[in-house]
């Protein structure tokens, strides 16, 4: 008996980059140079209104976008690495505008040189984490570096602010989804 053995498999990097079962991004000066059909269907974008335009158009505000910039360029590690969750905005499409919960992970090409090339890859979180509460730029931006585990200590050092300031968000954001303690907000918040 003779097994057939299939023919070896060309490997095309163009469609293995296309059809990832992950949004992936490649960026030059935070602006998007390329990306693949899943980031395109979870933006709800075509590749015509991405390619060529900034970030800024896939961030709920463009503070947040700037931001997250600084965050990026302060916490890249020594192989230039960076991920965190943060909430993103859809495009286009029939839930143009909605912000969901997304899981960014990325490479600087060159780590002393953060933002000039990279490749990022997103994930749409919204399928296990709603975004039920309107919340402002920066309790998004809060309530994602509590999930991170961070400490008021580390989340003011990160953002720039006073522990006092990340206290006083941290409370109303606990107002607005009615729990009693960090512990009970972070699991509200990771439960939409």
């Amino acid at each position: 008996m003779t097994t057939l053995t299939p023919p070896p498999i060309e490997l095309d990097y163009r469609i293995a980059f296309d059809q990832a079962p992950i949004g992936l991004v490649l960026s030059r000066q935070r602006q998007i140079v390329d990306c693949n059909q899943h980031l395109l269907a979870m933006f709800g974008a075509a590749r015509e209104q991405l390619i060529g335009q900034s970030f800024a158009v896939l961030y709920p505000t463009s503070d947040e976008f700037e931001r997250a910039g600084d965050r990026i360029t302060a916490s890249l590690d020594a192989q230039g690495r960076y991920a965190d969750e943060r909430v993103m905005k859809r495009v286009d499409g029939p839930t143009r505008g909605e912000l969901f919960w997304c899981h960014v992970t990325g490479r600087a090409l060159d780590p002393r040189h953060p933002h000039a090339a990279g490749i990022w890859a997103f994930e749409d979180l919204s399928s296990r984490r709603k975004l039920r509460v309107e919340f402002t730029a920066r309790e998004r931006e809060i309530a994602a570096l509590l999930i991170d585990g961070l400490t008021s200590k580390q989340i003011g050092k990160r953002l720039a602010i006073s522990p006092r300031t990340v206290d006083v968000y941290r409370a109303r954001l606990m107002r607005k989804v009615g729990a009693a303690t960090t512990p009970e907000l972070v699991n509200k918040l990771l439960a939409g």
